[in-house]
């Protein structure tokens, strides 16, 4: 059966974010190639019929379920590994994220398949999907074709978006019997310290903050201008460093990818580092006392200024706006 086979995680009755972008996407491309878009979905009595069913909204057709721990890896290798070889689809898609790479890497070794990691985009040439991913320290992008199937297509966190197209899904329950390996891990404790109550990856409005800001104080601008709008805080690495903000509010390489409808960056030069993180969002305003940041090269709006007069200033603005 040619199509393919995306993973959907669901926490507290529902799918996240990420998960519903792998899953259009999946859909679209199922589409273009003439194929069957299909879901896993892994968990416990929680996994309801209406559900599943909701994942048709962003159209899959068909919805497997099966049994077994959720937000584990293990058991959702062993749940796909069995529907794609028992149904023979061509590609597996996944929407990235820690437990992404986790389940493709291991669904990669499990079938000898070929994998591409960190993809932002996917596109169909002679009927075969074909990956991008960057390269280079985001300078270059590499087009990645698959020799042998399945081809297991990793996305960069937030790469893909959350379309609803309408439609309904079957659901098909799945009897996995699970590796005696699977089930030697189990859930402790589920999420992050964030350093906030907001999740920055779902987050449609961020304020993120550079070393422009001058100290760990300085963050309470951003935090005010990010309340003010309904949004949420970001850091820099060099921040993060510092000291002056929690880890899980970085962004970039060695930090979280965000896609945002808005990323205002106070104080930030725009290190390519931090570029790969965030590129992604919809508009970009940047505010920044030096006229030659780089981040004024890829921001829809720059602003010239000392952020200490100019944030406070915007966000009375804005509360004045609301009020």
């Amino acid at each position: 059966m040619s199509g393919i086979l995306t993973y959907a995680l669901h926490y507290e009755g529902e799918f996240n974010k990420n998960s519903l972008g792998a899953v259009s996407e999946g859909a679209k491309l199922a589409k273009e190639i003439g194929g069957e878009s299909a879901v896993v979905v892994v968990g416990g009595d929680d996994l309801t019929d209406e559900l599943c069913q909701t994942l048709g909204k962003y159209g899959a057709t068909k919805v497997y379920r099966a049994k077994g721990p959720e937000g584990l890896g293990g058991p959702v290798v062993d749940a796909m590994a069995k529907v794609i070889q028992d149904n023979d689809y061509d590609y597996a898609l996944f929407g990235g994220g820690l437990l992404g790479f986790e389940i493709g890497a291991g669904l990669t070794a499990r079938l000898n398949a070929g994998v591409t990691m960190e993809v932002t985009e996917v596109k169909v040439a002679d009927g075969k999907l074909v990956a991008e991913r960057p390269i280079l320290q985001d300078s270059q992008i590499a087009d990645v074709g698959y020799v042998a199937e399945p081809g297991i297509i990793i996305g960069r966190l937030n790469a893909f978006d959350a379309k609803e197209s309408g439609g309904a899904a079957e659901v098909v329950d799945v009897q996995v019997e699970l590796s005696p390996w699977s089930t030697k891990a189990k859930m402790v404790q589920r999420g992050e310290q964030r350093g906030a109550d907001v999740n920055i990856e779902d987050a449609e409005i961020l304020v993120g903050g550079g070393r422009g800001l001058g100290a760990a104080d300085g963050f309470k601008l951003c935090e005010e201008l990010a309340e003010s709008m309904g949004g949420a805080v970001a850091a820099t690495r060099a921040v993060v460093d510092a000291g002056w903000y929690p880890y899980a509010a970085q962004i970039g390489q060695t930090g979280k990818t965000v896609a945002p409808k808005l990323y205002l960056a106070a104080g930030i030069s725009g290190a390519i580092q931090h570029k790969v993180g965030m590129q992604s969002s919809e508009n970009i305003l940047a505010i920044n006392k030096d006229q030659n940041a780089p981040i004024f090269e890829f921001s829809d709006l720059g602003v010239v200024g000392d952020l200490n007069k100019i944030v406070p200033k915007l966000t009375e603005a804005v509360k004045a706006k609301k009020g």
